[in-house]
């Protein structure tokens, strides 16, 4: 199963930035969808979750910059992202999370894209 991240590039501080996820109808229905990101030299780190009742969780570090949300008839996921920093400067990931509702815990997550680049530049 392949999730298709896209819209990552280059962005300069202050902007935004919207991903989005594309994934398999049958998948993307019955999962919970998460995006994550992975900084230089860094462990993956949780970013945001939407279940299927579009119930929401986001990391502390992103809640009112970051919002999530899902397209169920186009089976897309997205992430808009505002006021980017330097530091936000990663890999972005989105995952499927079959049939659960674990929101954070990465380690439930079935499915992962290949994953977007997001450079901030000051």
């Amino acid at each position: 199963v392949q999730l298709q991240a896209s819209g990552g590039g280059l962005v300069q501080a202050g902007g935004p930035l919207r991903l989005s996820c594309a994934a398999p109808g049958s998948i993307f229905r019955r999962s919970t969808m998460g995006w994550f990101r992975q900084l230089p030299g860094k462990g993956r780190e949780f970013l945001a979750a939407i279940n299927w009742n579009d119930e929401t969780k986001y990391a502390d570090f992103v809640k009112g910059r970051f919002t999530i949300s899902r397209d169920n008839a186009k089976n897309t996921l997205y992430l808009e992202m505002n006021s980017l920093k330097p530091e936000d400067t990663a890999v972005y990931y989105c995952a499927a999370d079959y049939m659960g509702a674990s929101f954070d815990l990465i380690h439930e997550y079935d499915y992962w894209g290949q994953g977007t680049l997001v450079t901030v530049s000051s």
